[in-house]
């Protein structure tokens, strides 16, 4: 069985916007989902559709908004008008999954809360992402969600400020949960045919995502701090340092054999005090000196080569015409007409991905609204 075919016949109805919710339908989308995106034209649409950057030049189709809206068709229409709200009970009535991102109160004040729905389709399963549970009617900001949970305190150089991640990373984590939880009661409706109702918040996503940053508190009983992209239990592993041609080279050195080997190439004399790995911990700051004054003396191509044939892990730091250089990246680009995107599914499990040209473009807003409506 193809990815193409996984999920053919499935309907999604997407009632969200920004990134969370969206990038969950681009999710099944990709999988062959037919994904209808609801969206508001009084309001001009999802709201990233407006979220350009200073000398963007595109459509009503912004960079932002083609990050998570790949294969969906656009339905314009306004929730708050007893016709509109008829095609919605329609389609809600077809559809196997609703991916809604409404602040709590929101939905069962415009009739489209599970609870309402699933009067209409007992066997509707339906996924919520909300900012901090649906107990909770503050909106999620992903730049708030990372101050809180966290994620700016630990982010950023030692003598710096909190600084926030410069991709939404909470969404994106929230995304994959709600992927998860859908998944699940997809395949609870195929052994009971029961629908089921998902939650999941920015707030919860965030903190069950800190890991071992989390541990370091709970377990460890030290609270991390900032230290730029150094790894608070292992070094030198994010640290990064400048060779003689100017490239910057990131070291990932995970166990004390990799860094006797990093000795040995750099003809350093391997200390006492950095001969194991919590040593080089506590003093991360003399042998950084030591590895700058060593590695600037390196051409970038021929010490990224014995790293390599070394089996110690290392990377340049890269921009992004860089990045989608990389065969890798170019592997899991989706391109249609002039937009070029990044599949958001790319385990490569199944025979083959979907051939990105079966996936629809980014809409236009309400671009596929006579389409829908015809065939309900």
């Amino acid at each position: 069985m193809q990815n193409k075919e996984m999920f053919a016949g499935l309907r999604v109805l997407e009632l969200a916007s920004v990134l969370a919710g969206p990038s969950v339908g681009q999710f099944f989308a990709e999988l062959g989902a037919e994904v209808i995106k609801v969206e508001n034209p009084k309001t001009g649409g999802d709201v990233t559709r407006s979220w350009k950057s200073a000398d963007e030049q595109t459509d009503d189709r912004s960079a932002y908004f083609c990050s998570c809206n790949w294969g969906k068709k656009s339905i314009a229409l306004d929730l708050n008008l007893k016709d509109d709200m008829e095609i919605v009970k329609k389609l809600s009535k077809r559809a196997d999954l609703i991916i809604a991102s409404y602040k709590p109160g929101d939905a069962e004040k415009l009739g489209v809360s599970y609870t309402q729905l699933k009067t209409y389709n007992p066997q509707l399963i339906y996924g919520q992402i909300t900012g901090y549970g649906s107990d909770d009617d503050r909106v999620g900001y992903d730049a708030i969600i990372q101050a809180e949970a966290g994620f700016m305190d630990l982010n950023g150089d030692k003598d710096g400020p909190p600084t926030k991640m410069p991709v939404a990373l909470v969404d994106i984590l929230a995304a994959h949960q709600l992927k998860e939880g859908l998944l699940l009661a997809l395949l609870h409706r195929e052994r009971t045919g029961e629908g089921s109702f998902v939650e999941v918040s920015l707030i919860q996503a965030a903190i069950a995502s800190l890991a071992n940053q989390a541990t370091n508190w709970l377990v460890g009983k030290k609270l991390p701090t900032r230290q730029g992209s150094a790894h608070p239990n292992i070094a030198p592993y994010g640290d990064s340092f400048l060779t003689k041609d100017g490239k910057r080279i990131l070291l990932a050195v995970g166990s004390d054999k990799q860094f006797e080997e990093l000795c040995k190439i750099l003809s350093i004399e391997l200390s006492e005090i950095f001969s194991v790995n919590q040593s080089r911990v506590v003093n991360r700051s003399a042998l950084n000196e030591i590895l700058a004054t060593k590695i600037k003396e390196e051409h970038s191509e021929i010490f990224f080569q014995q790293l390599r044939s070394s089996k110690i892990p290392a990377g340049f730091i890269q921009n992004m015409r860089k990045v989608f250089e990389m065969p890798q990246a170019r592997e899991i680009l989706i391109r249609k007409n002039d937009l070029v995107g990044v599949r958001n599914y790319i385990a490569k499990k199944m025979n083959n991905l979907q051939n990105p040209s079966e996936l629809l473009p980014p809409p236009h807003l309400g671009e596929h609204t006579h389409e829908i409506i015809s065939i309900l």
